[in-house]
């Protein structure tokens, strides 16, 4: 063989081996991606998992007013549609993970070479549908070799069902929604709002930069983290944008210049607003699932089904309601750490050392501790050591979590001096509860003060007995009675012993107007009220206007002697601003599926409890409780009461407000229940034990500890015009018999009676 023939046959061979490589390599590819599309590798999502691939979608709680208030999730993630994104993020995310993604079906083989001829070192090659089969299907990827490039060819065949089952917009969208954030951020309008405080169509270009520079990896792309890092990652989108014509070089330049500006809204359960209110709603969730079922008759869940929670909460009124009980409870607890110095049993009046010991026992075996320890098999012994040991700890306080070392029983101790609030409102017309603020911090305090707490009432109660006896007997405000002692003998209601009240001062004689003694709150002319029309007639009342607790038919109640919730006794006094009618309270409006299939309404129950004309004379007689009784620190012009527990807050309504406070035995609870024509508001303050409160009643009293949350609350409201609270005089029935005129003099009301007889 010569030369040639040699060189031409070894040519041939190659050639030969050439296209034995390259089919055979061609022909393994088709092979290998045909048994990856069999699920010889692995199980492959099903045509209906394509068709449905969202999961573990958070449900949404809706404000009135059309805001998120939390939501219930495994993951925190409420999907978008395309329209709700903006085109800046479009293309942020299209310049800087998948230039050819409107060009390709799935697959960019020329990224993919690209990435395999430098080793990855360029970029990777996994176009956006291949990032969203990895996160939807079979999320991390392994870190053996082989099973990597099996997973990639999984990862292939799943895109391009992707590419044939959804358009491209589908696609970028579903992506956006699953990537997780970090931070409790789980898709793109978790990230939004978390990180910048606002929906995404909001996004700026900067912004959107950054969250598409996390698409990398946002574990090390964390910008509560590593701010310079992520503002660096941000900058790359950027110049992506403008290598791609998104943006021009002036504004990618002017942008790089730019902080990240991050504006932190957390989203867990005890952060944003209404955090007491959602935790009382998933209860009522709970139940509401197990009595309505889905078509197939299995039950929603409320952390995965994406269902949407409309209430009658308004997010403007919770934020005002929640910032007015910070402001004052904040004052009010430096007055009182003050006063504890004072105190040899601080924070506790009344107690001796082995009720003390045994208040703190109490709370110990309360603890989670004492549980998750007894739990342990732990033996008691232990479990009391454990409390005396020193440990690291963050505790609650007005300035911030102070991070300290503390035993746990000294931590106890603590906790115990620290006042507590409640405060709801109620629409009364609608029965619309608008704001619910169950403590002063969920977090720390979890223990709700709206539904779950039941405490003395004190004074609040009165107008209670006052509504019976007008309504029953016809009384007007200006009717006399005498102030004086008086004694309710123990056989009519088969007490125990006699009753004989006191007013809360030695102030004794003459004759007061109802108007006048409720507005004083002057107990002994209560007493003979309650005598004139029976216990059973003022429980019967106030059962009908809502209070579902249990009230014994004995003449103490008068003076506020029941254990009653907030939630029972601002739904009460609506009935007063509501003519008589009581409207039952509403949270909720209507729940919708995912799809937005609406799966029930709500709609509110009423009924009649008083006459009209009843009711507006109560509210005259409430009235004059913020003219010139314990409530006209309202009216006032004056801002320093005493040790600056309000100081700055000349409040100066001038608008009608029917209203009443109440102070309990020994200062422990201070109340104020306030009204105007279309809100009313109940406010509670006080120790978590009855033993911790302040020594006197110049600060211990209803109208210093929780009239001015009161105040505060509503001044925020009027600065607010789009809320609409009113500012008007309540509404006066057509038909009004009762005299409600005090001024009047009894010779005057005599000839209006004979002018109105030669009329007729």
């Amino acid at each position: 063989m010569t030369k040639k023939e040699t060189t031409s046959t070894q040519f041939n061979k190659y050639v030969k081996w050439f296209w034995m490589v390259v089919l055979g390599g061609t022909a393994s590819l088709i092979l290998i991606f045909l048994l990856a599309s069999w699920g010889v590798f692995g199980k492959l999502p099903t045509f209906e998992e394509l068709e449905n691939p969202e999961k573990n979608l958070a449900s949404e709680v809706i404000s009135i007013d059309g805001k998120t208030l939390g939501k219930y999730a495994f993951e925190n993630r409420t999907p978008v549609k395309y329209s709700d994104l903006p085109q800046n993020l479009v293309e942020a995310l299209i310049a800087t993970e998948d230039e050819r993604f409107y060009e390709h079906s799935g697959i960019d083989f020329k990224a993919t070479m690209r990435a395999v001829a430098k080793m990855g070192k360029g970029g990777g090659g996994s176009t956006i549908t291949q990032q969203l089969a990895k996160l939807l299907f079979h999320g991390e990827g392994s870190k053996n070799l082989p099973e990597r490039i099996l997973q990639k060819f999984k990862e292939y065949v799943i895109a391009v069902r992707l590419e044939r089952q959804y358009t491209k917009h589908e696609i970028l969208t579903m992506y956006l929604n699953k990537y997780d954030f970090l931070n409790l951020a789980v898709g793109i309008r978790s990230a939004s709002r978390i990180y910048f405080g606002k929906e995404p169509i909001d996004l700026s270009v900067s912004e959107s930069a950054m969250l598409v520079g996390m698409l990398k990896n946002a574990s090390y792309f964390n910008p509560l983290r590593r701010e310079e890092l992520v503002r660096d990652r941000r900058n790359v989108v950027l110049s992506q944008m403008h290598r791609n014509n998104f943006i021009t070089e002036k504004l990618k330049d002017s942008l790089q210049q730019k902080g990240l500006d991050l504006n932190i809204n957390r989203e867990g359960h005890s952060d944003g607003y209404a955090t007491y209110f959602r935790e009382y709603l998933r209860d009522f969730m709970k139940d509401w699932i197990k009595k309505n079922p889905k078509p197939d008759g299995s039950e929603y869940n409320i952390h995965r089904d994406g269902l949407k929670i409309y209430v009658t909460i308004d997010s403007r009124m919770q934020q005002y309601a929640e910032e007015a009980m910070q402001e004052h409870m904040a004052n009010l607890q430096r007055v009182f750490f003050k006063e504890q110095k004072r105190n040899r049993t601080a924070p506790f009046y009344e107690l001796d050392k082995h009720q003390i010991a045994s208040t703190i026992e109490q709370a110990m075996k309360r603890s989670n501790r004492w549980r998750r320890m007894k739990a342990n098999g732990a033996s008691e012994k232990e479990i009391r050591a454990s409390f005396d040991e020193k440990t690291n700890m963050k505790i609650f306080s007005w300035k911030g979590d102070i991070d300290t070392i503390l035993s746990p029983k000294d931590s106890i101790r603590y906790y115990k001096h620290i006042l507590r609030a409640g405060l709801m409102s109620i629409e009364p017309q609608t029965g619309h509860i608008k704001t619910w603020v169950g403590g002063i911090n969920y977090k720390h305090f979890q223990f709700d003060a709206v539904k779950q707490q039941k405490r003395q009432v004190g004074s609040t109660f009165k107008p209670f007995v006052y509504a019976s006896a007008i309504n029953q007997l016809k009384l007007s405000p200006c009717y006399k009675l005498p102030n004086a002692p008086y004694t309710i003998p123990k056989e009519k209601y088969g007490m125990p012993e006699d009753w004989t009240p006191k007013n809360a001062t030695d102030d004794y004689g003459g004759e007061l107007t109802l108007k006048e003694a409720l507005a004083g709150s002057v107990n002994v002319v209560t007493a003979q009220l309650i005598d004139m029309v029976h216990p059973q007639t003022v429980v019967a009342l106030a059962k009908s206007a809502g209070i579902k607790s249990e009230i014994p038919e004995v003449p103490a109640i008068a003076l506020g002697s029941v254990d009653l919730s907030l939630y029972e006794m601002v739904n009460a006094y609506a009935t007063f601003a509501n003519k008589g009618l009581q409207v039952e309270p509403m949270m909720l409006l209507k729940i919708e599926d995912k799809n937005g299939t609406v799966l029930e309404q709500f709609a509110p129950n009423s009924k009649e409890v008083l006459s009209e004309e009843s009711a507006y004379v109560v509210i005259n007689l409430l009235e004059g409780v913020t003219e010139s009784g314990s409530g006209i620190r309202l009216r006032s012009k004056w801002g320093n009461y005493p040790d600056n527990v309000v100081t700055g807050y000349p409040y100066q309504f001038t608008n009608p407000i029917a209203g009443k406070t109440g102070t309990t035995q020994n200062q422990s609870d201070g109340w104020f229940m306030g009204i105007v024509p279309n809100l009313a508001t109940g406010v509670w303050v006080g120790g978590e034990d009855r033993a911790t409160h302040f020594a006197g009643i110049t600060k211990g009293q209803g109208a210093t500890m929780a009239l001015p949350i009161w105040a505060l609350f509503y001044q925020k409201l009027y600065a607010d015009p789009s809320l609409n609270v009113s500012k008007d005089e309540f509404e006066k029935p057509e038909e009004l018999n009762i005299e409600i005129d005090c001024n009047k003099t009894k010779e005057g009301a005599v000839e209006e009676i004979i002018e109105k007889e030669i009329e007729f």
